[in-house]
């Protein structure tokens, strides 16, 4: 019976080690990707994506509304400005989007080690308890 608590105390720990490795890695993993995306974005900021995305998506809503009717009967062909808005639109979306993404990463390797400190806290009073 002994050695399969000590087993038990042992598979636990392991677990235990390897979800704060992990989460570990994940923080640094979200931190440098963040970094990248700040980099590829630039003169624009993290914190004004959503802002700008918002001002570009309501530009390219309105200039939707005013070209699309005669596009949609062959009269005319989108404006430079409709394109350019819509690709902006698009970017800026995957930049939020990938932002979002990191962010939750972040928040899985904050969970992740926290969990691992559950199971090193949990092999650590299995160790210490008597047996019944």
């Amino acid at each position: 019976m002994k050695i399969y608590r000590l087993g038990s105390v042992l598979l636990v720990l392991v677990i235990g080690v390897v979800c704060i490795v992990l989460g570990t890695m994940f923080i640094i993993q979200a931190n440098s990707s963040r970094q990248e995306i700040a980099n590829e974005i630039q003169p624009l900021k993290i914190e004004q994506v959503d802002a700008k995305y918002e001002a570009v998506k309501a530009s390219q809503i309105a200039l939707a509304t005013a070209e699309e009717p005669q596009i949609q009967a062959g009269q005319a062909a989108p404006s430079a400005m409709y394109n350019y808005l819509s690709a902006q639109r698009a970017l800026l979306g995957l930049a939020k989007s990938n932002l979002g993404v990191t962010d939750f990463v972040k928040t899985s390797g904050i969970t992740t080690i926290i969990i691992g400190a559950s199971l090193l806290l949990i092999s650590g009073v299995i160790f210490i308890k008597k047996p019944v």
